[in-house]
């Protein structure tokens, strides 16, 4: 065993340095590699830094308005004519001859009254009639006589007056008497109640016996006529939807009881003015019934297609800024950068706002611009294509489920 250590050859020390170059230089590889890595970490993460800096907002296009928002107000169907009868004799009815529902001509006989008061005066009329002619002509002969003896010197001129005026008087009481009676007559002529148009009977408040009060103060309407062939509508315009709406500018109406039908009506007169407890403006509308199918006093819902403004583009109201300038909304430049304009709104939708002046359809709007953005702030784009307003609604909802 002795002989195999003495005769085992020595490792050689040039071998020994070759293998310690080797491993310090593989270190130094290997710290080298990791320093870079280290260094491109750092980079990554000072550009994501620089970039979570910088804001990022939603960019799109306003919407430009070829037609107008349609404008829904509530109203009511009214006839075109409608007439309360009221009875100008008191009485006791006699009959009716028509009910509710029935269609009646111009002239068309009603109902009648028994008047036994009437009758009676008419008759005492008769008669002061007949006693004020007798006492006319006794007049007329006495005066006519004394006329005659006045060449005589046998009467004085005084006592010819005094039967001449006499006789004056008498003739006025005869006409007075001849009018009473007329006046009756034409007051007899109410027992009959006629139709004063042709219509349809909307309602019958009155009985065969029924005691009759003449005048509308007194008593309830006896019937009522109301022309349904055509409608009238009254609407309360709000007053910035005003110039929109002329006479002429047709509306689509739509009433519960045919929810998949629409009838059209049209504007006949405006009132001009605006209503200082509601702020609107009252229009009448008209709409043709000739089949009978809308009736009055029905609820309907009124719907105006209002024309769009000239230059009038549409945003979402979460676009806009208040600020010590006014009504904002903030832009994005060629240069990425935020350049705020001011705007005037024409209406409010609601959820959306029509802008008038101050924005074009070129313009590239900021939605839900963050506080503290200012002009010529830098800001990137969430969104990687700009869309319209409307696009942007159908995008929203598209990535909604995704989201969830």
């Amino acid at each position: 065993m002795s002989s195999e250590i003495v005769n085992a050859h020595p490792v050689p020390r040039r071998r020994l340095t070759v293998v310690a170059v080797a491993g310090i230089a593989l270190a130094i590889i290997v710290v080298a590699a990791g320093l870079a890595l280290r260094a491109a970490d750092a980079r990554k993460l000072r550009t994501w830094t620089d970039a979570q800096a910088i804001p990022s907002v939603e960019v799109f296009m306003p919407t430009v308005m070829s037609n107008g928002p349609t404008l829904e107000l509530p109203s009511r169907l009214e006839p075109y004519s409608r007439a309360p009868i009221f009875a100008r004799v008191s009485g006791y009815l006699k009959s009716w001859n028509v009910d509710i529902g029935a269609s009646v001509k111009t002239g068309q006989l009603l109902a009648e009254i028994e008047t036994p008061e009437l009758d009676q005066q008419l008759l005492q009329a008769r008669a002061d009639l007949v006693t004020a002619q007798a006492n006319y002509e006794l007049s007329a002969t006495t005066a006519k006589r004394w006329q005659a003896l006045v060449g005589t010197d046998s009467v004085a001129q005084q006592e010819v007056d005094d039967r001449t005026s006499d006789y004056a008087a008498k003739k006025a009481t005869v006409a007075a008497a001849k009018a009473n009676v007329e006046r009756l007559v034409a007051m007899k002529g109410f027992q009959r109640i006629a139709a004063p148009f042709d219509g349809v009977v909307t309602s019958r408040d009155t009985d065969v016996g029924a005691l009759i009060n003449a005048g509308s103060g007194v008593g309830p309407q006896l019937f009522t006529i109301s022309f349904v062939k055509k409608l009238r509508l009254y609407v309360q315009v709000p007053q910035n939807y005003v110039p929109l709406v002329h006479v002429g500018t047709t509306a689509t109406l739509v009433v519960p009881e045919y929810p998949n039908e629409r009838f059209t009506a049209q504007v006949v007169a405006l009132a001009d003015s605006v209503n200082i407890n509601t702020g609107a403006t009252l229009v009448q509308l008209m709409v043709d019934n000739s089949d009978g199918k809308l009736l009055p006093g029905g609820y309907a819902s009124l719907q105006f297609a209002l024309p769009a403004r000239a230059n009038t583009v549409k945003i979402p109201a979460s676009a806009l800024v208040f600020d010590g300038r006014g009504l904002m909304v903030a832009t994005l430049a060629a240069n990425n950068r935020v350049a705020f304009k001011q705007v005037k709104v024409d209406r409010d939708l609601g959820d959306s706002v029509e802008v008038g002046q101050g924005l074009s359809a070129s313009d590239r709007v900021i939605d839900t611009p963050p506080d503290g953005l200012v002009d010529g702030d830098t800001v990137q784009m969430a969104n990687s294509a700009i869309m319209s307003h409307t696009g942007r609604a159908g995008a929203t909802q598209s990535r909604s489920p995704k989201n969830d």
